[in-house]
């Protein structure tokens, strides 16, 4: 306001009348007028173009101050408190495109997820200040928006932009003629009778000569030297069938990272994986009772991921190493051990593996297990999630099962101290009660820090796991 009000008397001062720039400005505007007759006519005037140029001036300053407030700069958004970088992966909107207040603009991709970076307020994209593939920091300028409704004539301007229909050439229409002119001409010189030739002296009949003589018959050629046969040459080396081309793609953020993490969790922890077989008859047979019920009444479709969630949290308590973790400097020097159990449940895909966090999962029931698995993997799938889904987790549930893994070894996610392996579930002949029956079973893989957890505990929590999943109704006691 301070700044506004000392413009205002500066424009003011130089137009009042006791200023020096009066007699410049009597000149510029009445060039005509002589200096003998000015006195009050002059002076009214002058008054009255002093007030018009003290009303242009505020005029401008409102359009001055109305366009530096109505253009807005769009800053890199915060997205997580380990997070302060990204790269630029692309921009959704093009320079003179109007957004609609929350409309995307940009996807900012860092390690874990892709952050949307959505307009403030509706306008105008003016300019972008960084560009595609670009590291773009926490707070830095990403581009300008001029605030507002969309442009007026917008849609005309993009009419009259657009290139219009080549025209018909005039020189190939007015051309046309000529040549039905030229057929003409030609036609009525073919109509015309051809010229006379002129009479030419017959030749007289002569006598006839007497028979010439027979020429000699030629002399047969001799024949000619055989050349001789050129060795045949080797036939060259069949070229490769095949396209042999290469393709070098740079990772992208999200991949760098889970290479980096992979590595410094095999460099880091004591890894090592012990194994079991599971029978899933009673895990499958529990699930084809209720599951249609449980739909009905939840709209929650059952699977077995709540299942071996629900036993995991149940071993945990008897050996509680599982679920604690190693910190501290220099590699880690103290255990941490929780009483709460955040599961990370392995999800796949387009750009990577992502591990969005189940929270405090020991105080839920199957039902509300499955139901928070579900909306995490849809929102994982649809590129949707945020850095809160994906920060923490005590341990990791994978099941490569989905994709016909028969048996695998994964891979700690540090600082975690185990993760469980699922796999695929095949029939099997095993021996009960003394009897060979062919029964549908899952191999079990537990990777484990061995640093923390000793090959006992590991073999008694993976056996405490398999007991809960061939028995579901136990789990209903834990």
């Amino acid at each position: 306001m301070a700044s506004r009000h000392c413009l205002r008397r500066t424009i003011s001062s130089i137009f009042s009348r006791n200023n020096g720039y009066l007699p410049c400005l009597r000149q510029i505007l009445h060039p005509h007028l002589r200096t003998y007759h000015v006195s009050t006519r002059s002076g009214s005037l002058l008054g009255s173009e002093a007030r018009k140029r003290h009303k242009l001036g505020r005029e401008l300053l409102s359009l001055i101050q109305t366009r530096s407030y109505a253009e807005k700069l769009v800053k890199v958004p915060e997205m997580a408190e380990s997070i302060s970088e990204g790269t630029l992966k692309q921009w959704s909107k093009q320079i003179g495109d109007y957004v609609e207040q929350d409309e995307e603009i940009a996807t900012i991709e860092t390690d874990k997820i892709d952050v949307a970076v959505n307009a403030p307020e509706a306008g105008t994209i003016k300019e972008f200040l960084a560009n595609e593939e670009d590291t773009v920091t926490v707070g830095q300028d990403l581009l300008k928006l001029e605030l507002g409704g969309p442009p007026k004539g917008g849609d005309k301007q993009k009419a009259g932009q657009e290139p219009k229909a080549p025209a018909p050439d005039d020189q190939s229409s007015s051309s046309d003629p000529e040549p039905k002119k030229d057929e003409a001409e030609t036609q009525q010189e073919s109509a015309r009778p051809p010229p006379e030739k002129k009479s030419e002296p017959q030749p007289q009949e002569s006598k006839p000569s007497p028979p010439a003589k027979e020429p000699p018959a030629p002399k047969e050629p001799a024949p000619k030297p055989q050349e001789p046969k050129k060795p045949e040459s080797k036939p060259k080396d069949a070229a490769p069938l095949g396209n042999r081309e290469e393709r070098r793609v740079k990772m992208n953020r999200m991949r760098l990272r889970i290479a980096e993490r992979l590595k410094q969790s095999q460099n880091t922890a004591a890894s090592l994986t012990t194994f079991n077989e599971v029978d899933m008859s009673s895990l499958m047979q529990f699930r084809k009772m209720y599951k249609d019920e449980v739909l009905k009444k939840t709209g929650v479709k059952l699977g077995f991921m709540s299942a071996f969630s629900r036993a995991c949290v149940l071993a945990m308590k008897d050996v509680p190493a599982v679920n604690a973790s190693i910190e501290g400097p220099g590699g880690g020097d103290t255990i941490v051990y929780r009483d709460y159990v955040d599961i990370s449940v392995a999800v796949a895909t387009e750009k990577g593996l992502v591990t969005p966090v189940v929270r405090n999962i020991e105080t839920m029931d199957l039902v509300g297990i499955e139901k928070s698995i579900a909306d995490l993997g849809k929102k994982a799938r649809d590129n949707k999630l945020t850095i809160e889904d994906m920060a923490g987790g005590t341990f990791t549930i994978s099941n490569g099962g989905v994709f016909g893994s028969l048996m695998g070894t994964p891979i700690i996610n540090l600082p975690q101290t185990a993760v469980l392996g699922l796999h695929a579930i095949k029939e099997k002949p095993v021996a009960i009660d003394g009897k060979v029956e062919i029964r549908p079973m899952m191999y079990l893989a537990l990777t484990y820090d061995h640093r923390l957890l000793d090959g006992r505990e590991a073999v008694v929590f993976l056996v405490k796991v398999k007991e809960y999943i061939e028995d579901p109704r136990r789990m209903l006691l834990g």
